[in-house]
């Protein structure tokens, strides 16, 4: 525990104090009941004891070196007004230090991946909050998302792929880049037959696409959004209505790939039009398209790989930044399909 007794380190165990000014900036540091405190003891295997306005953090070199830097870059972005969250600790314990600028102020434009891009901070603005990847697949698949007019997130749940999309989307439209946001999933069912569907269309699509509402959700006040999606400014759409089309200026996500076949994926890749990004998100462990019909998002990866502007980033069970649990079971599933 951050404040329990003590037992006599090890040869091998060491301690190093810190000492920080702001005795209130500490408090938002420790956490409620120094809860942000044993997040770091738990995942670093060290020991953090409070004295006063110092933190005593004792554990072998390594370990206790990593959470040292990790409780220096969580109090610099204290100072510089920015909040702490359990993600925000997360994303330290993954990545570590990164540079830290002050808060965003209202208009301003994040600039990305200027100076060191191993240092810089990414991060992405929307009308509700700063999103920031939370891994290196993370960052490499938002600069990618930002470099290319084509891009594809390939991997398991969880791993931000289609969040990670909406924000940049979102970003590029409050900031004038494009002009409106489509966001596409195909209406399959997931391994059970819902049957007849009562409403009118859209009540019938909606429960396909209601993860992309809840991303959306996140990134916009409900108003603001709502209004947006009545004005046809964000379009939140089936596959199958994207047939016929060309998307000009707009930002466009195509959300659970794998469950496109072949030709719903050559129809939608060639509706992009100019001024536009299209990505493209899928888990090619989780194909619900009948038996015997191939996945679009693995003929897409075979025969586009090799073509400049056209970018594949991958994730894996690391990269899984839900519950500490989802990582466990994708990576017993991964284990049991290779045995």
């Amino acid at each position: 525990m951050a404040t329990g007794a003590l037992t006599p380190p090890a040869e091998d165990v060491t301690e190093s104090l810190l000492e920080f000014p702001d005795n209130f900036l500490l408090i938002d540091l420790c956490g409620e009941y120094d809860r942000n405190l044993t997040i770091i003891e738990d995942k670093l295997s060290v020991q953090i004891l409070r004295r006063g306005n110092q933190l005593a953090v004792i554990g072998e070199d390594g370990p206790r070196q990593d959470a040292v830097e990790v409780l220096k870059s969580l109090y610099s972005r204290l100072e510089a007004g920015r909040s702490l969250e359990p993600g925000d600790i997360d994303r330290e314990l993954r990545m570590g230090p990164e540079t830290v600028r002050g808060p965003a102020r209202d208009g301003d434009q994040i600039e990305l991946f200027k100076g060191d891009a191993s240092i810089a901070r990414v991060e992405i603005k929307t009308r509700k909050k700063l999103i920031e990847p939370r891994t290196d697949a993370q960052k490499a698949y938002v600069k990618s998302l930002f470099d290319n007019e084509l891009a594809f997130g390939i991997g398991p749940a969880g791993t931000g792929k289609t969040y990670l999309a909406v924000a940049v989307g979102v970003n590029m439209l409050i900031s004038g880049h494009v002009d409106k946001i489509i966001l596409s999933r195909p209406a399959v069912e997931a391994g059970e037959k819902l049957g007849y569907l009562p409403g009118d269309m859209k009540d019938k699509v909606d429960p396909y696409m209601q993860p992309l509402y809840d991303a959306l959700n996140d990134f916009l006040p409900g108003k603001q959004a709502a209004k947006m999606i009545e004005e046809k400014v964000i379009e939140i759409a089936p596959l199958a209505f994207m047939r016929g089309r060309t998307l000009s200026n707009a930002f466009v996500v195509l959300d659970e790939a794998q469950n496109a076949t072949t030709m719903q994926m050559k129809m939608f890749l060639t509706r992009l039009g100019e001024g536009s990004r299209m990505v493209i998100t899928g888990d090619r462990t989780q194909i619900d398209l009948p038996r015997g019909v191939n996945s679009g998002l693995w003929d897409a990866e075979r025969l586009l790989k090799n073509i400049p502007k056209i970018s594949f980033n991958y994730f894996t069970s690391k990269d899984v930044v839900r519950h500490p649990l989802v990582a466990a079971i994708i990576e017993a599933y991964e284990k049991d399909e290779t045995a």
